[in-house]
C-alpha cells in the first residue's frame, strides 16, 4: 500500500524506569536514557514501513541537528522523506518521556511540529497514494484549522483517511475535531481522548456518540485491549499479555498494524487483533520504533499465542485471515 502521513516530527528523549515520579523541587533517578525518533505520526509511519508498506512523510523540521536526526531515522526505517521541508526559521521539537513499564508522562516542545498547514498540500500531493493518515490533531496547530478540508481533499482524490487525535494539552477538546470526523474513515482515540472528545466516561456511550455513518472508531484501552462498534454491536479484543520495557508509541504501532490489515481487506476483528499484536510487540524495547514488528513477526507472535491458548486459528496472510 502507498500511504501518506501528514504529521509532526520531533525526537523523543526517554527517561526510563523512574523510581518515584518527579515532583517540583525534587530530583529522581531513572535506570536508562534513550534519544530516538519521536512524534506519533513518525512512529506510525515507521510501523507501517516495517510491516511492508510504501510510506511517504509530509512534515517540517528546523535546519538543525535534531531535524537531521529525524530525517535520518525516518529514512533508516524505509520512509520516503522527500516531502519533509527543512525551514531554517524553525526549531525541531522534542518530547521528554518519563516512563515506567506501565505508563508514561510527556513534556513536549512542539517547535516545527506546529508549522505544517493544509495549504502545503494540493491535489497533486495525493497522486499515487491510497491512504492518508494524520496524528496529533491538537499538537499540529498549523494544520488543525484546515484539517477537515485536507481530509476532504484526500477523499475526493480517492484516498481513505484516518486520524489519531492525540491528547489535548489545553484540555479543551474543541468541537472542530468532531466536525472533522465527517471526512475520516478510521478514528483512533485512546480511552482518555475518547472521553475528552465526547464528554462521556462510559466507553460504549462514547463510541455511539461519535457514530456518524462513515467513521469507524477504534478505541485503544491499554491493558483492556481495544473496542469498536460493528453494525451497532460492541466488538472488543483483549490486550496481549507481555512484559513491557517501554510503552512509548504503542498506540501508534497499534494504528500501523490496524491500517496495514484493514487496507488489505482483513475482517474487522482480525485487523484489531493484528493491531493489538503490533502494539504489544512495540513495547518490548526502549523507544517507539526499535521493537516494531514485521508482518511475519506479528503473525508468528499471533500463532504462538493462539496455539498456546484455547483458540486454534492458524496465522495466515493479511487479507485472508490472521
Amino acid at each position: 500500500m502507498n500511504i501518506l502521513i501528514a504529521g509532526e516530527l520531533n525526537l523523543d528523549l526517554i527517561l526510563q524506569n523512574y523510581r518515584s515520579f518527579p515532583a517540583l523541587g525534587r530530583e529522581v533517578l531513572v535506570d536508562d536514557v534513550t534519544l530516538t525518533m519521536g512524534s506519533a505520526s513518525a512512529i506510525c509511519a515507521c510501523g507501517l514501513a516495517k510491516l511492508g508498506n510504501a510510506v511517504a512523510f509530509a512534515g517540517k523540521v528546523g535546519s538543525d541537528a535534531w531535524g537531521d536526526l529525524c530525517k535520518s531515522k525516518l529514512a533508516s526505517c524505509g520512509v520516503d522523506i522527500s516531502r519533509v521541508i527543512v525551514d531554517p526559521a524553525l526549531k525541531t521539537g522534542i518530547t521528554v518521556s518519563i516512563t515506567s513499564p506501565t505508563d508514561r508522562a510527556l513534556v513536549t516542545y512542539p517547535g516545527a511540529s506546529t508549522a505544517l498547514q493544509a495549504s502545503d498540500f494540493e491535489r497533486e500531493s495525493f497522486r499515487g497514494f491510497q491512504h492518508l493518515h494524520v496524528s496529533s490533531f491538537f499538537i499540529q496547530q498549523g494544520l488543525r484549522p484546515g484539517i477537515k478540508q485536507l481530509l476532504g481533499l484526500a477523499s475526493e482524490c480517492g484516498l481513505t483517511t484516518s486520524l489519531d487525535p492525540g491528547y489535548d494539552p489545553d484540555e479543551k477538546w474543541g468541537r472542530d475535531l468532531l466536525e472533522a470526523l465527517s471526512e475520516v474513515d478510521v478514528f483512533f482515540p485512546n480511552e482518555i481522548e475518547l472521553e475528552g472528545v465526547t464528554g462521556l466516561r462510559d466507553r460504549e456511550e462514547a463510541l455511539r456518540s461519535v457514530t456518524n455513518g462513515r467513521t469507524l472508531t477504534i478505541a485503544k484501552l491499554g491493558t483492556d485491549g481495544c473496542m469498536t462498534l460493528e453494525s451497532g454491536n460492541v466488538v472488543t479484543i483483549p490486550a496481549f499479555l507481555v512484559k513491557p520495557v517501554d510503552t512509548t508509541g504503542a498506540g501508534d504501532s497499534f494504528n500501523a498494524g490496524f491500517l496495514h490489515a484493514w487496507l488489505r481487506g482483513a475482517p474487522l476483528r482480525d485487523a484489531m487483533t493484528f493491531a493489538a499484536a503490533c502494539g504489544a510487540l512495540s513495547t518490548l524495547s526502549s523507544g517507539g520504533t526499535s521493537a516494531q514488528p514485521t508482518e511475519q513477526e506479528a503473525r508468528s507472535f499471533l500463532a504462538e499465542h493462539f496455539l498456546a491458548g484455547s483458540a486454534a486459528r492458524r496465522a495466515q496472510p493479511i487479507g485472508e485471515r490472521i
